[in-house]
């Protein structure tokens, strides 16, 4: 793969072999478009409508579900809260956040705050609840091509990631109101997690930033995902599969009197997983950076800190 085209990945009717497909890709890239994932048509639908009538409230009403020294894990992050680490300006969006759901007395429960449910509008609990789900088994099932590429047998990310802390984040940027100091709607930046599932990214805006030092867009045709390697693969792999740093721009002229919205999943590991290098990704010619494992909690907490949300 030589060009800066991501191809585009169908996950149910793969043209050859699917998991070289998405390990070439994630490895020149950091990035794949995968088309065909089976999400629910009419769910995401239902949840798109739910997100812009949230956040169309007004602040008040949004603030009632902010969580003070929550480090934005539940519920409502007010605008202009979250900086990419090592930014001089804030990014100009607004999130809600969904985490897993554990059963009473669960022992991660102490490491996974529970959620928090606004009272309206109406049946945003099940709708979100049923895509979480949904974007849960399709990245699992992406996570088994990783792990075939790896070497790896296909079910190994499944215990490191049963209970895993994920996330599902709505987001919106709201219209932009002219002068923004500098900032825009996603500073450059890394995901936290193992992998990024992102859907509404065929809004104009979301860029990545090659091997080779250029920005490229990152369109997907209607309806598909955008899934990207973040930082806690890139560290399980010793850099073979790159955590690409990746923004959102300002959009011009009539574009900017809009709202835009997405729905990234971050797919985390279980808490207490430690994450210490494969064996398999280390070499002469690339030596173990990370010879001290960490957990995933620990990891977590200390990249919220980097990007604002907890201190």
């Amino acid at each position: 793969m030589t060009t800066d085209t991501l191809p585009v990945l169908s996950l149910a009717a793969p043209t050859g072999n699917l998991a070289e497909d998405l390990g070439r890709s994630f490895q020149r890239f950091g990035f794949a478009l995968v088309a065909d994932h089976g999400l629910d048509p009419a769910l995401v639908a239902r949840g798109w409508e739910l997100t812009a009538t949230f956040f169309a409230q007004g602040e008040a009403a949004k603030r009632r579900w902010h969580v003070p020294g929550g480090g934005g894990q539940r519920g409502y992050t007010p605008f202009g809260t979250e900086i990419a680490k090592g930014a001089a300006v804030h990014d100009l969006k607004e999130f809600w956040h969904v985490g897993r759901e554990l059963a009473p007395g669960d022992p991660l429960a102490a490491t996974m705050p529970a959620n928090v449910w606004p009272d309206a509008p109406a049946d945003f609990r099940e709708t979100f609840t049923a895509l979480y789900a949904a974007f849960d088994r399709i990245g699992a099932g992406i996570l088994s091509h990783i792990a075939v590429w790896l070497g790896l047998a296909h079910d190994w990310f499944d215990p490191a990631i049963a209970d895993g802390n994920s996330i599902l984040r709505l987001l919106h940027y709201p219209p932009i109101p002219g002068d923004t100091g500098g900032a825009i709607r996603a500073g450059a930046h890394e995901d936290i997690n193992l992998i990024t599932l992102l859907l509404g990214a065929e809004e104009a805006g979301l860029e990545l930033l090659t091997r080779e030092g250029r920005w490229i867009p990152a369109s997907p045709p209607p309806g598909a995902l955008v899934v990207n390697i973040g930082d806690m693969l890139q560290r399980l792999t010793n850099h073979v599969l790159p955590s690409t740093t990746h923004r959102v721009l300002n959009p011009d002229g009539a574009r900017a009197a809009h709202s835009r919205y997405s729905m990234p999943f971050f797919l985390h590991l279980r808490s207490d997983f430690s994450i210490r290098t494969l064996t398999g990704c280390v070499s002469a010619q690339n030596p173990d950076r990370y010879p001290v494992p960490i957990t995933a909690d620990d990891y977590l907490h200390e990249r919220l800190r980097e990007i604002g949300l907890k201190v």
